[in-house]
């Protein structure tokens, strides 16, 4: 199997990770490993991230890393890997006061070198309103550079709208 950089993106609640996770089992063969990115940092994260984890096969390799994932990435077994999601990564990174397309380009070399395919889920979230405050208009920009710099370098890019995947680009 060729590796390849395939990019999901959509709306919250959409069904990306459910349409990734599908893609990531039809190619890794079994050997999938999945890098999750979200923190528990309130009860209601934590019942997320339990019903992530009850909705992936037992058999994948986790790896939770909220802000090392290109080593996360250098580490995975899988020869499938999939990135759930940018966009907390980079929700993670910018708290944490880190250069995030820095952080992105980093991750986009250390794909090239692995030759694994990366399945990244991200959120489109430039879409609606203009946020009413400097941070979350920051997110909002870092996000769709990270997201335009991933669908730049992707063989193939699918969004998601209610629950209907659309082809954006292919090999």
């Amino acid at each position: 199997m060729e590796a390849r950089l395939i990019l999901v993106t959509g709306g919250a609640r959409a069904g990306k990770s459910a349409f990734a996770q599908e893609w990531a089992h039809a190619l890794g063969d079994g050997k999938v490993s999945f890098i999750a990115t979200a923190q528990a940092l309130d009860e209601e994260m934590r019942q997320r991230i339990e019903q992530h984890r009850a909705e992936r096969p037992p058999t994948w390799e986790t790896l939770e890393e909220p802000l090392e994932v290109p080593f996360a990435l250098s580490q995975a077994r899988g020869r499938v890997v999939l990135l759930d999601c940018l966009t907390l990564w980079v929700s993670n990174l910018m708290l944490a006061g880190r250069e995030v397309l820095p952080e992105v380009e980093n991750l986009l070399a250390v794909r090239a070198e692995a030759g694994k395919t990366l399945l990244v889920v991200t959120n489109e979230v430039g879409m609606g309103i203009v946020p009413d405050n400097p941070l979350a208009r920051r997110y909002r920009d870092l996000l769709g550079a990270a997201n335009r710099r991933m669908a730049e370098q992707a063989d193939v890019v699918y969004l998601l709208v209610s629950g209907i995947p659309l082809k954006l680009k292919s090999l």
